[in-house]
């Protein structure tokens, strides 16, 4: 009875947590649930209001994407480099309002990007995420239709976010209204599967942005920061998980005014526990990293020679579409950005692109090993080898383990342990040099 609706990929424990489906569902059958014992969003169905018409399973990136098919669909083409996707160009740049691009979590270009095509006329708003004013803990996907909205929804959420849930404005906007999308992978899939069977939604938008994904958190991340750093929820006033020049870090402030920061790269943030222990089960199994369906693709630059001598902030650009080309050009010669052609290996380079594919294989087998249903894909995986399926095993048993707060004890050992192996480590360097 639920084979053809999203409760079916829930079953499966395959849905993404995107939001596609409560957007398109057309008889509002569909509501957003946190399930509190993975700490991710999940969809409910209204059986009672659900009439079975299968468009919320036809449009989920859960249970499986067809990029051969997409790729052929949006670009006329295969991409002939399988771990980057279709492109035209690939640069690096930042956005020359000094602001912008301090404030944002790697050079401001999407905020800047979306902040021209406003002004300019090319969109009427833009699908971004800010955290809730009376939940900061809580993201709020909405449609910006201002300057001072897209700049309020800068930076990182590192926490699950159903992007897609807000598409249910553009789908009800006037004609010719035009938008502009901001996305994971997951989102950016969704949309797409959406565009292909409802032609005026996607005459309205404009332009898919692309963020490159290793995983989101599940919502343990972050509670489990606060813990260590002893913040209670009523004391919190806001979290900001990026930020404060580049690379940044995570700032927590509280209703009284202290505030808390965490470097990016610190044991107690992304150079710790969180690189590893709170990855949602589902994103171990992700095809698609660097998010090749949008129209660009935007990330961090992680190179030791921008992190050496970088600390505003540089943004990665994969460039696939005419259209964004275009756009390019219009923003520097109106001096709102700076960009440089950088080579093809940068992406490869900076975000590892060649072992993601690689173990992502190795998931996926581990994955049928334990009796678990993969997503479908049609596309031609790389040979995984024993490291990868090592990896594979770890990450599969810590969201397994780490799920659980009682053991969060353990990451406090770990955490200590590392912290303890870099002292020393820098210790020798420091006295062979």
């Amino acid at each position: 009875m639920d084979d053809n609706t999203i409760i079916q990929v829930v079953k499966n424990e395959l849905c993404t947590g995107c939001g596609t489906c409560i957007a398109a569902c057309p008889n509002d059958a569909i509501k957003l649930t946190l399930n509190k014992n993975k700490g991710t969003y999940i969809p409910e169905l209204d059986e009672y209001k659900c009439h079975k018409c299968g468009l919320c399973y036809a449009i989920c990136p859960g249970h499986g994407i067809n990029l051969k098919e997409l790729n052929l669909e949006i670009f006329g083409k295969e991409p002939e480099d399988s771990l980057i996707g279709n492109y035209f160009g690939i640069y690096l740049g930042h956005s020359t309002d000094c602001s912008i691009r301090y404030n944002s979590s790697s050079g401001g270009l999407i905020t800047q990007i979306l902040v021209f095509a406003l002004e300019e006329g090319i969109i009427n708003g833009a699908l971004v995420t800010r955290m809730k004013k009376d939940n900061p803990l809580e993201p709020e996907p909405f449609i910006a239709r201002t300057k001072e909205e897209i700049i309020e929804a800068s930076k990182s959420k590192y926490c699950p976010v159903p992007a897609n849930i807000a598409l249910k404005e553009i789908m009800c906007s006037k004609n010719g209204d035009k938008f502009a999308v901001v996305g994971l992978p997951c989102h950016i899939q969704g949309i797409r599967k959406l565009e292909k069977v409802n032609r005026k939604f996607k005459d309205k938008i404009a332009l898919h942005i692309g963020i490159v994904c290793n995983h989101a958190p599940t919502f343990f991340a972050t509670k489990y920061i606060m813990r260590k750093n002893r913040v209670k929820y009523e004391e919190l006033q806001n979290i900001d998980y990026r930020g404060n020049g580049w690379p940044g870090g995570m700032q927590i402030t509280k209703k009284n005014g202290d505030k808390i920061f965490i470097p990016q790269f610190s044991a107690d943030y992304w150079g710790g526990p969180l690189s590893s222990f709170f990855f949602p089960a589902r994103c171990l199994l992700c095809n698609d990293k660097i998010c090749e369906l949008s129209d660009a693709s935007f990330a961090d630059a992680w190179t030791p020679e921008l992190m050496e001598n970088d600390i505003i902030g540089t943004s990665l650009i994969v460039s696939r579409t005419n259209k964004f080309e275009d756009l390019l050009t219009k923003m520097i010669l109106n001096r709102v950005i700076e960009i440089k052609t950088t080579d093809k290996t940068l992406p490869y380079r900076s975000q590892g692109l060649y072992q993601v594919k690689k173990r992502l294989n190795a998931r996926i087998k581990v994955f049928k090993l334990l009796g678990k249903r993969i997503p479908e894909y049609n596309q031609d995986l790389l040979s995984p080898n024993v490291s990868d399926f090592f990896y594979a095993f770890k990450f599969y048993t810590l969201n397994l383990f780490f799920s659980k707060n009682h053991f969060w004890t353990f990451i406090d050992l770990y955490s200590f342990i590392f912290k303890k192996c870099v002292y020393f480590k820098s210790k020798l360097i420091r006295k062979n040099n």
